[in-house]
């Protein structure tokens, strides 16, 4: 016997987006409303695929005090699958926990919401026979810490078995630990399946069992994990065996990135020009996608110091909002970062045996020690108090690029006396 499943996570239904809004409330207004458009995608899907059942790991919406809009666009679209026979299993995770306001207290025959006391399980069959057992366990409110991953155990009804969990597999630093687990937890639990939700990067963690996360619905930042295609996944299971996950795209609306070398740009109206032919080249690679882009411009140039006028990167940002404000198929700058350095030969600098040449050589045994990088910043910070809570929660990347900066600061102040 052969049919499919759909596997999604982490919908964040009507993000508010407080940092895009704050400088472009349309901008802000069209992700908000992305979201939505992406779970009716995601309904779309299921019917498309004549799916027998959707399952939903965690954070339908963006926080416990839940807007009625998105609550709405859920019983609807849950309603459409249930009509067809498509059944709803659905678990809250730390952003939708059950102790939040729900306007919602009957759901259409075919939805499972599981409760937060114990692992509950369901059978689904076809034509009288046990295909798929679900098992799974809600948050019952926002940080939960106990490794839910341990309560769940095979039962013996024929058919694959599958995990529904929002929960952090390896300690993951990107999100909260909350239900933390090991990917042995999760094997000795005698699934075929682990549907997944929490970490928004899509990944397939292991195969037997399939241990899977399908990432979030729509992008949230500019954050690596947020950048790129982001959807849900199409699961084809033929007389038991679990097929490879399919990727769907169901986003309108992508974060993403983008970098421009300095060498051989000389004026400002060519980096504009530069900027938006990338853009738009990035915008054909996403299929004409409107996209959210933090843009870092890197390099050696000759606009390196031009640049660094007070208020200049804002102007060029402002241009680029500009043009790139469309109805449709937007260009959204996010930012514009200038990680570019001074136009010198470093090199050559290194060699002269001067005061700079000495500056140098210190600058790069220090960078070569991230302990020697963390305790110089921290004995620098101690001294300016005020700065210390920007700068404590930094990576060693980040603290390797604070450096740097400071570097072409200095040599472009030696280079000016």
């Amino acid at each position: 016997m052969r049919f499919t499943f759909i596997h999604a996570a982490d919908l964040h239904l009507d993000t508010p987006f407080h940092g895009i809004g704050q400088v472009s409330a349309r901008i802000g207004d069209a992700l908000r409303e992305a979201s939505l458009e992406a779970f009716d995608a995601l309904i779309e899907l299921a019917i498309r695929e004549e799916a027998r059942f959707l399952l939903l790991a965690g954070d339908l919406y963006d926080g416990s005090n839940r807007g009625i809009r998105a609550q709405h666009r859920v019983l609807k679209g849950l309603e459409r699958l249930s009509a067809r026979g498509i059944a709803t299993f659905i678990v809250h995770g730390n952003h939708d926990p059950l102790s939040g306001w729900s306007a919602i207290k009957t759901w259409p025959a075919e939805v499972k919401v599981f409760d937060s006391h114990r692992v509950e399980s369901q059978t689904l069959s076809i034509d009288g026979r046990s295909v798929a057992t679900i098992h799974g366990i809600s948050y019952a409110h926002a940080a939960v810490k106990e490794n839910l991953s341990r309560h769940f155990r095979r039962s013996s009804e024929p058919g694959i078995h599958v995990g529904l969990l929002h929960c952090n597999v390896g300690q993951n630093g990107d999100h909260d630990a909350y239900s933390p687990c090991s990917l042995d937890d999760l094997k000795t639990a005698g699934m075929d399946y682990w549907a997944l939700g929490h970490i928004h990067r899509r990944q397939v963690l292991a195969k037997s069992p399939w241990i899977v996360y399908p990432g979030n619905l729509l992008g949230r930042s500019p954050k690596p994990s947020e950048t790129g295609p982001k959807g849900a996944l199409v699961v084809t299971v033929d007389n038991g065996d679990i097929q490879e996950p399919r990727f769907e795209a169901l986003d309108s609306i992508r974060f993403a990135s983008l970098e421009v070398d300095l060498a051989g740009i000389d004026d400002v109206a060519t980096l504009q020009r530069t900027l938006m032919e990338r853009a738009e080249e990035l915008q054909g690679r996403h299929d004409g996608r409107s996209l959210i882009l933090r843009a870092s411009l890197t390099g050696r140039g000759a606009l390196y110091s031009e640049l660094r006028h007070a208020g200049r990167l804002d102007e060029i940002l402002d241009v680029l909002r500009q043009e790139g404000d469309r109805p449709r198929g937007f260009l959204w700058w996010e930012d514009l970062r200038n990680e570019a350095s001074a136009p010198l030969d470093r090199e050559k600098l290194l060699l002269q045996g001067s005061f700079t040449s000495e500056l140098l050589r210190l600058q790069d045994e220090r960078l070569a020690d991230p302990e020697r990088v963390a305790s110089f910043l921290d004995n620098r910070l101690d001294q300016l108090s005020r700065f210390k809570s920007l700068l404590s929660p930094l990576t060693e990347a980040e603290r390797g690029m604070v450096l740097r900066e400071a570097e072409a600061l200095a040599l472009d102040l030696l280079e000016q006396e």
